[in-house]
């Protein structure tokens, strides 16, 4: 009997000491920035500025900005989880290719962006970059986000009259992807930076696109059917096939959204 209680009490201390390294390490866990910050024609681009923008509680981020064809909209474009708007340079290039103009928002604490992601902070940046849009007069804009970035994205949908919304990989909430992933955890109750998208989606009243491949191993295709489910019309939800997360890099997945934006507001 001693054995076994000194067992029970064993495993309790260990489950107890994971728990406290998941909590104190969940930020490192959910945010993947990289620091690079090329200059954009040192990637091949063109027509692209590199502005500075700062943020309500004083942080300093990259935005890239190239201006739209005369009478087509432009793309603010709010990147995933990992690397940087430099990983990306090949979508604006294709945005641009489409007459669209192209904002890509490097997050606080990636690329050249000062600060620490979370998301309270990720929230004010893409406030930001649309309250910079607003003054240079750009509109209409187009949110189009991939993977942690759609969290943001629909926050912003709810709050402001954007003129669409195009998901690559949503979740329904960043808490239920991580409750997904750690079952034996209390992640509900440990999880500071839930991006609770399911709670926001229904005051969105932009047209909506949700893209999500069928053998997604990151946010798994119900996540994003669910957040249709809950969504307001008009809205569409295209299944990309039977493949994984890595369909958000696909410029296959970039047209799909590019030909709903043509849709929307056409050339």
């Amino acid at each position: 009997m001693i054995l076994l209680k000194l067992g029970f009490v064993t495993c309790g201390l260990i489950y107890a000491t994971l728990v406290g390294t998941l909590f104190a390490l969940q930020r490192d866990l959910q945010y993947f920035p990289t620091r690079e910050d090329p200059a954009p024609e040192a990637l091949g681009l063109s027509g692209v500025s590199r502005e500075t923008l700062t943020t309500p509680d004083g942080e300093s981020l990259v935005l890239w900005h190239a201006p739209a064809a005369p009478g087509r909209p432009t793309v603010l474009f709010l990147h995933g989880n990992g690397g940087s708007i430099a990983h990306r340079a090949d979508r604006l290039a294709f945005y641009q290719s489409r007459g669209l103009g192209a904002a890509f928002l490097s997050w606080r604490g990636y690329g050249g962006s000062t600060g620490t992601p979370d998301e309270a902070g990720l929230l004010q940046d893409g406030e930001t970059a649309l309250a910079f849009l607003s003054r240079q007069g750009i509109a209409p804009v187009i949110l189009v986000a991939e993977s942690l970035g759609t969290g943001v994205a629909v926050q912003l949908a709810a709050r402001h009259p954007v003129g669409a919304l195009v998901l690559e990989a949503p979740y329904t909430a960043a808490v239920d992807v991580a409750a997904r992933a750690y079952p034996v955890f209390p992640v509900r109750w440990l999880m500071h930076d839930q991006f609770r998208s399911r709670d926001h989606i229904a005051k969105v009243r932009a047209p909506l696109l949700i893209l999500h491949g069928e053998r997604d191993e990151v946010i798994p295709f119900a996540f994003g059917q669910t957040l249709y489910t809950l969504a307001n019309e008009p809205k569409t939800l295209l299944s990309l096939g039977p493949v994984g997360h890595a369909a958000t890099a696909d410029p296959a997945t970039w047209a799909l959204g590019a030909e709903f934006i043509d849709r929307v507001f056409p050339p």
